[in-house]
């Protein structure tokens, strides 16, 4: 733990992005600028660029598993997110390992389809990461259409705060502590006149809250989620309680969108390091 070593330490569980914004390298460069140690198991290889995700290549559930393991049992980890899984053989695989070394603060990122619509997760995969997974988790940060997914809804199934909180509270009886549904993609084609961002934030003690942040007009928005769950993960390594992890999260993020690179001819991607523009 933090007190043992002195120094806060965190595992990604994720995919490879070879752009760079989103995937293990999203969640590295998260975690190394909120001063945390981060470490990676590489589930898959994705071929991606600002343009889209153009092949992926997955790794052998064993190989998964064998990263997470030699990781645990050597340095450790304060706290583990999981991101892009791809298959139900990795998602058992990898839950067997968080299982044997007792892994509590758990951010799971149910990472299902790429912002450019490539499929980063099985159809038959979504039925293991309920039943074997979200059990697991402190945490899961689905955004609106994967949480459509995780309950079984029609994805036009959450048109507003009312259905996130919904969905919120049905995710949670699935076994998480706390669901974070995030807003982004409610109300983008009314981008040119938004002015903010809702997610809502279900467990703990108030059971319910609705976390509001500025909506910033952009489509260089790659990592975003990535992002987000590795900046949580990070935050709980530390010590931070959930409610201000989550809150401190978005704000990172927030600062990461507005500071965004339009990186190749497509969708840009965040800037992990604005925050130190803005302090």
């Amino acid at each position: 733990m933090t007190g043992q070593t002195g120094f806060a330490r965190a595992l990604t569980v994720a995919g490879s992005d070879s752009g760079g914004g989103a995937g293990i390298q999203a969640d590295l460069k998260t975690m190394q600028e909120l001063g945390v140690f981060g470490m990676s198991a590489l589930t898959a290889v994705t071929v991606q660029n600002s343009l889209g995700v153009h092949g992926v290549h997955p790794l052998e559930p064993a190989a998964v598993a064998d990263q997470a393991e030699a990781v645990l049992s050597d340095i450790g980890a304060d706290a583990v997110k999981t991101g892009m899984l791809f298959s139900s053989e990795v998602i058992e695989a990898v839950c067997d390992v968080l299982e044997r070394y007792a892994v509590r603060r758990l951010t799971v990122d149910p990472v299902m389809i790429a912002k450019g619509g490539a499929s980063l997760l099985r159809a038959e995969a979504v039925a293991a990461m309920v039943r074997r997974l979200l059990p697991m988790a402190e945490i899961v940060t689905p955004n609106v259409p994967e949480a459509c997914a995780l309950l079984g809804l029609p994805e036009d199934a959450i048109r507003d705060e009312t259905d996130m909180a919904d969905a919120a509270r049905q995710i949670r009886l699935l076994g998480p502590e706390y669901v974070l549904v995030k807003g982004g993609h409610l109300g983008e084609t009314e981008a040119e006149t938004r002015t903010e961002c809702a997610d809502v934030l279900a467990g703990g003690s108030d059971l319910l809250r609705v976390l509001r942040s500025p909506f910033i007009p952009t489509r260089h928005t790659h990592g975003t989620g990535c992002t987000l769950s590795a900046a949580i993960t990070a935050y709980r390594a530390r010590g931070l309680a959930m409610e201000e992890a989550v809150r401190g999260a978005k704000d990172f993020v927030s600062k990461a969108i507005a500071y965004a690179v339009p990186t190749g001819g497509g969708i840009g991607s965040l800037w992990h390091a604005a925050h130190r523009r803005a302090e």
